[in-house]
């Protein structure tokens, strides 16, 4: 008769206790400090593809997919749509529409299995009265921006849009729309 296992489930045990005496007992600069270094760290996965970074973010912020389903970025991604992309003509040759949409179908929000992303995923959340899906109108968007006033980005001339998260978001090119990480251009860090 061995006692191993009574051993090692004695030893994890003491381990977990221990763990949770240290957690319990951080102070509130340690939880502090705690918090500021996961939010370097992304909550949703950056734009990485260089096709994608460099034909959408030469005009705007290469959004990262895991911002719209799959469905939203194919709806875009349609030859119609690019040359309507929300008023600007974006048309570029099948191969690299093929490409795009490889990458942006494989990262998207419905596919993911990072909390913050498969919140855009509400299917058919995404439609616009325009046709294009649009990040603002998912419910999550709404949700997570409902109480900035519209003097601080529509009515802010450095800001203009909410679609312009790269305004605000000072981490947003790398993925991080951390609430702490917010600063609106003229009005300097957002305290909610």
């Amino acid at each position: 008769m061995s006692h191993r296992p009574f051993i090692a489930r004695s030893a994890l045990m003491g381990l977990l206790l221990v763990a949770t005496g240290t957690a319990l007992a951080a102070t509130d600069d340690e939880t502090r400090d705690w918090r500021r270094w996961l939010r370097m760290f992304p909550n949703i996965a950056p734009a990485t593809q260089p096709a994608y970074l460099q034909e959408c973010g030469s005009c705007h912020l290469a959004y990262p997919p895991g911002v719209l389903p799959a469905a939203s970025w194919s709806r875009i991604l349609a030859p119609e749509s690019l040359a309507d992309h929300y008023g600007d003509d974006a048309s570029l040759p099948d191969a690299l529409v093929a490409e795009l949409r490889g990458y942006l179908m494989a990262n998207a929000a419905d596919g993911s299995a990072r909390v913050r992303e498969r919140a855009f995923a509400v299917p058919g959340a995404a439609r616009s009265d325009t046709g294009l899906p649009r990040i603002t109108e998912t419910p999550y968007f709404i949700r997570k921006h409902r109480r900035i006033p519209a003097r601080l980005v529509t009515d802010n001339p450095e800001v203009s849009r909410f679609s312009q998260c790269n305004r605000c978001h000072i981490g947003a090119d790398r993925g991080v729309f951390d609430e702490r990480q917010i600063e609106i251009p003229g009005l300097g860090r957002w305290k909610d």
